[in-house]
């Protein structure tokens, strides 16, 4: 008898272990969820996400969340060869774009999440342009018919600026595009480079692209993010942004010394006061609330344009290895929860689905309403590295040259299209 009991635990205890394994990926036994992401502790969404993570392994028993912090470049350049490893994670954040999520769900390395996007109603939560970054068609498009990823937050670029040195110079919040010249050409001539900037990495783009934008439309950003019609590299906008922005380096609106700086180096330049402005994502915003001791600063809108950088944050996508779908799905599903998207917007972000009231902070009270401005304008232009894999790259070096004077213009725009239009031809438009 104690020899049969001893058989039916040791039976019990493999059956056990057996499930444990869920071999299908969608067992919620395992004792295991691997999550990566690059969002800093501090930053809104770090602190929202540290929070669901908390609330997950609450509402999941002996279930452990392994996370690990990646850094943004690292995960850019080598997830698609990790992700079709063992070492992939059962769940991670991920850039959103064809570039990026279009990419890895073309080459068949994420999973569809459409049925349960549908059941557990997110897309209810998302508005149209925001869920537009998630979807992709069979080419890896933006905007198709089939979910390969969930955004919890939202993101979109804007001016913050120095009070103090806005004081100090006399300069008023401009509501124009010329007056955001004035207020610049106010700062040139008292010795002070108007604009932080990163040559390096996405800043210097981003300059670029707003300048375009300015003279652009939804259906102008259709064709060059979605690839609805022919984009023409040397048009007015593209034309305008590339002499625009070389000829602020020539002012003294851009520092041409910043072409090697990184985009870590603009934001703690504007941090330390050096620069009264910079143009950049809102998720700088729960950063600069928690370090900036020693001024006053504020946030508008890029004047005299209806659409301006910004879409989705990026997405939360499930590996096509991952063993633990079902998990994974769980752990997004914590972070669409209202408490979460209010811990996100009381921390400096912007939820997808927060709850105004909830919303403390008069300054994040603003954030959320300029998002709502941009999306109620369809003001979301996204960004400009998404079309092509490498496009981000191709990007950097272009307005680096620009920068330093070694192309003009018209070349630089030439080295926008030739890669483009490369990748045009290879996903078949």
């Amino acid at each position: 008898m104690l020899k049969t009991g001893k058989t039916l635990a040791a039976l019990a205890a493999g059956l056990l272990a057996l499930s444990a394994c869920g071999g299908n990926g969608s067992s919620s036994s395992a004792k295991e969820l691997r999550l990566w992401h690059y969002e800093a502790p501090d930053s809104a969404m770090g602190v929202a996400w540290s929070q669901a993570i908390k609330e997950f392994e609450q509402t999941h028993p002996g279930v452990k969340v392994k996370f690990e912090e990646k850094d943004f470049e690292q995960i850019q350049k080598t997830a698609p060869m990790v992700l079709n490893s063992k070492d992939a994670p059962d769940i991670l954040e991920y850039n959103k774009g064809n570039a990026t999520t279009g990419l890895l769900a073309k080459q068949g390395l994420l999973t569809d999440m459409s049925a349960e996007v549908v059941g557990r109603g997110w897309d209810k939560q998302l508005s149209p342009n925001v869920a537009e970054t998630a979807k992709y068609d069979a080419k890896g498009v933006m905007g198709g018919d089939k979910w390969y990823g969930v955004p919890n937050y939202a993101e979109y670029l804007q001016v913050f600026y120095n009070k103090k040195l806005f004081d100090k110079y006399h300069v008023k919040v401009p509501t124009t595009f010329e007056e955001l010249t004035a207020a610049m050409d106010t700062f040139v001539k008292n010795g002070v480079t108007p604009l932080a900037n990163g040559g390096a990495e996405y800043p210097a783009q981003q300059y670029l692209y707003q300048l375009a934008l300015s003279r652009a439309d939804r259906p102008w950003v259709d064709r060059f993010e979605r690839y609805t019609g022919k984009v023409d590299f040397h048009d007015p906008a593209w034309t305008y942004a590339a002499t625009t922005f070389a000829d602020w380096v020539r002012k003294g609106y851009i520092a041409k010394n910043t072409v090697s700086t990184k985009a870590e180096a603009a934001g703690t330049a504007f941090m330390s006061g050096k620069n009264p402005m910079f143009f950049s994502g809102s998720w700088w915003y729960g950063r600069f609330e928690k370090e900036i001791k020693n001024f006053d600063w504020d946030t508008f809108l890029w004047p005299g344009t209806r659409m301006t950088l910004g879409s989705s944050g990026n997405l939360w996508v499930v590996p096509k290895g991952s063993s633990n779908k079902k998990l994974a799905y769980d752990f997004i599903a914590i972070t669409m929860k209202k408490d979460i998207q209010n811990l996100l917007a009381n921390n400096g972000g912007v939820p997808v689905d927060a709850d105004p009231a909830g919303v403390t902070d008069p300054k994040n009270k603003k954030l959320i309403e300029n998002y709502r401005t941009l999306v109620n304008n369809d003001g979301l232009g996204f960004y400009p590295d998404w079309p092509a894999p490498g496009y981000y790259d191709v990007l950097v070096a272009g307005t680096q040259k620009l920068m330093n004077g070694t192309s003009s213009p018209a070349q630089v725009l030439d080295s926008f299209a030739k890669p483009y239009d490369e990748n045009l031809s290879s996903v078949g438009h």
